[in-house]
């Protein structure tokens, strides 16, 4: 059995380590962990790591943010993979920085990125985990905020929120949507920053 975990974010030197690029984050240290290596492929960088009988195809899309769905749909019909073998991992401005939250289907909330996703895949029942990176800046910042680099001390939360979100990819595998999102969710953790 086959996923398609794809991660959202800006392609580019400039944006590493930036709010928004917070799905690529999360599959870099995925990769490093499992000592697989991306390599470019049509619409975007692709590791596999397989695990438990299954595969997880990790996908950093080369469309931009608000294309995203252009990669995900490609794969998906690639692998011939139906939706619900998708898991998302985006940034999210209404959760608190560090705070996981998955769903199994739902609206894009306003992110651009789901957004396309949903609408070239046509539909909302695709899993998904949020990454909380706050909302700190002025009225009309948003946009520098997003594209903003995080701190050493976020950098080291990153690090922490990485091994449950890849903790909960594979509860999602193994046990199930619900399960992982009982997991994921009932974790989320408050930061002091």
């Amino acid at each position: 059995m086959n996923y398609l975990i794809a991660g959202l974010g800006n392609i580019g030197s400039e944006y590493a380590f930036t709010r928004h690029n917070m799905g690529f984050m999360i599959l870099d240290a995925w990769a490093q962990a499992s000592n697989v290596v991306f390599r470019t492929e049509r619409y975007g960088d692709i590791a596999e790591i397989p695990f438990r009988g299954r595969k997880f195809i990790l996908l950093k899309p080369s469309t931009y943010m608000n294309l995203s769905g252009n990669a995900v749909r490609y794969w998906l019909r690639r692998l011939e993979l139906p939706a619900e073998n998708l898991l998302v991992i985006s940034d999210d401005l209404n959760l608190p920085f560090g705070t996981v939250r998955m769903r199994k289907k739902g609206s894009a909330g306003g992110h651009n990125g789901l957004q396309n996703i949903e609408d070239m895949i046509e539909t909302q029942d695709y899993a998904r985990i949020r990454i909380g990176i706050g909302n700190d800046f002025q009225k009309g910042g948003q946009v520098d905020f997003v594209l903003g680099k995080i701190s050493e001390e976020e950098k080291k939360i990153v690090a922490e929120v990485s091994e449950r979100v890849i903790a909960g990819i594979k509860d999602f595998a193994l046990a199930g949507p619900e399960k992982a999102m009982n997991s994921l969710n009932a974790k989320s953790r408050k930061t002091d920053i």
